[in-house]
């Protein structure tokens, strides 16, 4: 049986309980005291209190350590009740002390990279902390955007692009993070995240879990410090609300919660009850999804006109694959899948990564990356496999079939599945 990690009811310890049970339950253990069933939502964005020296002193301790404030709400831009049991039903579904949520994954990324403090080598090869360069090292491929927010140094980083073998020697003394994806937007590479961690020493490591979901896979559990999730995607899974969420120990949180309110990039309270509402059925729309797109993968692998089929081990709802023909005519012709940026949802998306999520990394390196002109990415989603399958094949007709040895048009990309 899967098991989350091991909750609390009143402050008391309880049994570990399954990851099922912690997505129906976990933010919600206090419902029942209060006389409700349904978590509420807290749209105040500020809270009368007439204590004005007992607020100053809680706004001075979140100065101190960015922890929520004790006592009653004080200000939107703190903190949001509602919000808040979104950020613990995360932080029990990945193993997490805590979790911070922000008003998109950009927003969570940005603030880790903000929260990571400024460093610069002593002389002696050691670190001292002032205002200098944070260097970061990265696996390529990640999300389009935060490959573009490394690389472009947005934020006063400097990036060093390698492949997993090469950490080691990626790494320097002023190195404040590693990041990796894994399964990885979109090729769906996969990672040994307890090897990765391994390598990395002390040096932090951040997994971007978007594509996986706690169902799939914990990075905490494998040594990552910070797990990273656009919860636009899975966590809210209906494709009608844009989140991020960073899952980490409680001392992290204190700082991403500091940058947050000095920042403003705050979730809305009717975000984190969508969110939170998405958590209850993760498992289970996770689960479908998958078998859905395990489904696909096995036809797409045998089809002719495909010229090569990419599905982690892992398995996933996510499914990345080339066609022969022009993979623009095949996005064109479905019907039944939507063409669409981003994934998740309970409904099938399709998009070609080169033109649209991954248009912003440099060609070079995004085909070096495995991101070739011709790789279509489709989101699975619960409607039935045969629909999927026949909107597909019928989208396929534009793509011609695996070209003959010797042909001048021969594939170049392999066949198969990886």
């Amino acid at each position: 049986m899967d098991t989350a990690t091991t909750g609390a009811y009143d402050g008391v310890r309880t049994a570990p309980r399954a990851l099922a049970t912690e997505a129906v339950h976990a933010g919600r253990d206090d419902l029942a005291r209060q006389g409700l069933h349904a978590p509420p939502i807290d749209l105040s964005t500020t809270y009368p209190s007439y204590d004005s020296r007992a607020e100053a002193a809680r706004i001075d301790a979140f100065a101190t350590d960015g922890a929520d404030p004790d006592g009653p709400p004080v200000y939107g831009r703190l903190g949001n009740p509602t919000v808040a049991r979104f950020e613990t039903a995360l932080a029990r579904l990945e193993g997490t002390e805590s979790a911070v949520a922000f008003a998109s994954g950009m927003a969570a990324l940005s603030a880790v990279l903000l929260a990571l403090p400024h460093s610069r080598p002593r002389s002696s090869g050691g670190t001292s902390m002032a205002a200098g360069l944070r260097h970061v090292v990265a696996v390529r491929p990640l999300y389009g955007c935060s490959d573009h927010l490394l690389t472009a140094g947005l934020l006063g980083t400097e990036v060093t692009w390698t492949d997993p073998a090469g950490i080691t020697d990626a790494l320097r003394p002023d190195t404040g993070l590693v990041m990796v994806e894994s399964p990885a937007n979109p090729t769906l590479a996969e990672l040994d995240l307890r090897a990765v961690a391994h390598v990395c020493g002390p040096v932090p490591l951040l997994a971007d879990n978007t594509f996986a979901t706690p169902v799939l896979q914990r990075p905490a559990a494998h040594g990552a410090r910070f797990v990273l999730h656009s919860a636009t995607k899975y966590l809210g899974g209906h494709g009608d609300v844009l989140a991020g969420v960073v899952a980490c120990d409680e001392e992290f949180a204190g700082r991403l919660r500091q940058i947050r309110f000095a920042t403003g990039g705050v979730l809305h309270p009717l975000a984190g009850y969508l969110l939170l509402r998405g958590l209850s059925t993760l498992p289970v729309r996770v689960r479908a999804a998958s078998a859905n797109a395990a489904e696909l993968a096995r036809r797409l692998a045998a089809d002719p006109r495909v010229a090569r089929v990419h599905y982690p081990r892992i398995g996933g709802a996510m499914i990345a694959f080339e066609v022969y023909g022009d993979p623009h005519e095949v996005v064109s012709r479905v019907r039944l899948v939507t063409p669409a940026v981003s994934l998740g949802s309970v409904d099938t998306l399709i998009q070609h990564p080169a033109s649209i999520s991954h248009r912003i990394v440099d060609a070079d390196d995004r085909r070096g990356a495995g991101v070739s002109d011709r790789l279509l990415r489709l989101s699975v989603g619960l409607e039935d496999v045969d629909d999927l399958w026949a909107d597909l094949d019928q989208a396929l007709c534009a793509a011609p079939e695996r070209p003959v040895a010797g042909s001048a048009a021969r594939d170049t990309a392999g066949t198969g599945t990886a």
